[in-house]
């Protein structure tokens, strides 16, 4: 097969949407030899980046090409059909929601077939949660778009059977397709591991006998991170010594409810603001954390509850959507809008050891079913169902 793989979703800071495309290709080219693959990029420190990282130079049928557009222009929807047409490509996967519609004729009777990634759902379902993103500001528009998507894929996948549920129900789309929808799970990246004995402690991080919560994510409304604050100011009564809350994540100057409430709520002296972490600082911070914390609203999956499971940290998350999936009996689970739930839930694992050591070692053996590897190979058989599929 030839296949394109739309690898403009990885921005320079990574998010959830482009570690997936970037795991994704790592693992197809450590695990494919066989089949063609050509990768589209738009900046050229990123496609150096990418294919450093995922070691394309030992991957001869991996190809990288740059377009001089992004993937919501004008141009890409004009000028991607052709390139795509060009290098005779029979599978094109777009790693989130924006395909060049030109190139997929409706109900799959195009010659390239077309494998989109869609996430979640979220702008759809809960509107509210998302209210200064543009998708729900041009939300009729961002519908019809999501519905024009599953008119002409062949195959559509996401991330949970959460998601999947969602998007069968919203895109109103039969159980047994066309398109198929199919679940494949994110994975962890092998660098997410405990720390070896004798670490080097996390720098600027918790003072002797201080606790040491952590969040990572973004500040949109649906990651409900003001409850988390609350239930944090809540715990401080509960928990038996000195806690601090590590929050990494930059900043989002659309959202700036958490900190005002921070403020307002006097939590500001023991809250670490650690802004955007990636890389091997990343897995630092979870290794050095007592407990990882994930009270948010929905999610199409929740990758940094398996990767803080992967470095040996204990998870409180909530029980909605599709956390219960990803973290199975490995973690605490509670009802996001329960204040008081979470803050009694997190003052366990700080207070009985022998919990914390119970959820640490079920984290460790849920994280490690969860592979990119796993998914790169589950991936490559969507690429081959998307080619055989007839309209």
């Amino acid at each position: 097969m030839r296949i394109g793989i739309d690898a403009r979703w990885i921005f320079p800071e990574l998010s959830g949407i482009g570690s997936y495309t970037q795991e994704l290709i790592r693992a197809l080219a450590a695990l494919d030899r066989r089949n063609e693959y050509w990768l589209l990029f738009q900046r050229p420190e990123l496609e150096q980046r990418v294919s450093a990282y995922a070691r394309l130079e030992a991957a001869p049928n991996f190809k990288t090409e740059r377009v001089p557009f992004g993937v919501f222009s004008a141009q890409n929807q004009v000028l991607l059909p052709g390139w795509l047409r060009r290098r005779g490509l029979e599978v094109f996967h777009s790693a989130n929601y924006m395909i060049p519609f030109g190139a997929f004729p409706r109900r799959g009777h195009g010659r390239i077939k077309c494998v989109v990634t869609i996430h979640d759902m979220i702008p759809l379902l809960h509107p509210e949660w998302t209210p200064r993103a543009l998708k729900t500001r041009c939300q009729p528009l961002f519908r019809r778009l999501m519905v024009e998507v599953g008119a002409r894929a062949a195959v559509i996948l996401t991330v949970s059977d959460a998601a999947r549920q969602d998007i069968l129900r919203l895109l109103r789309l039969a159980e047994a397709g066309p398109p198929a929808v199919v679940a494949v799970s994110n994975g962890v990246a092998p660098e997410y591991q405990p720390a070896a004995p004798g670490g080097v402690p996390l720098t600027g991080g918790a003072a002797a006998g201080e606790k040491t919560i952590l969040y990572v994510g973004r500040f949109d409304p649906y990651k409900n991170v003001p409850g988390l604050l609350r239930a944090f100011a809540r715990l401080r009564e509960l928990a038996p010594g000195p806690v601090r809350l590590v929050l990494a994540g930059a900043r989002d100057p659309r959202y700036p409810e958490a900190p005002e409430l921070a403020r307002a709520l006097g939590l500001e002296p023991w809250i670490r603001w650690a802004g955007y972490v990636t890389g091997p600082e990343l897995v630092r911070v979870y290794q050095q954390a007592d407990v990882f914390v994930w009270a948010s609203k929905y999610e199409g999956f929740g990758l940094p509850v398996l990767e803080a499971m992967a470095c040996g940290t204990p998870v409180v998350c909530s029980n909605t959507s599709a956390l219960p999936e990803v973290a199975g009996d490995a973690a605490l689970l509670v009802d996001p809008a329960d204040t008081e739930g979470l803050a009694r839930a997190l003052a366990r694992v700080l207070a009985e050891p022998a919990l914390a050591a119970d959820l640490r070692a079920k984290g460790l053996r849920r994280a490690a079913g969860f592979t990119w590897q796993r998914t790169g190979a589950a991936t490559l058989k969507v690429y081959e169902q998307a080619v055989s599929s007839t309209p």
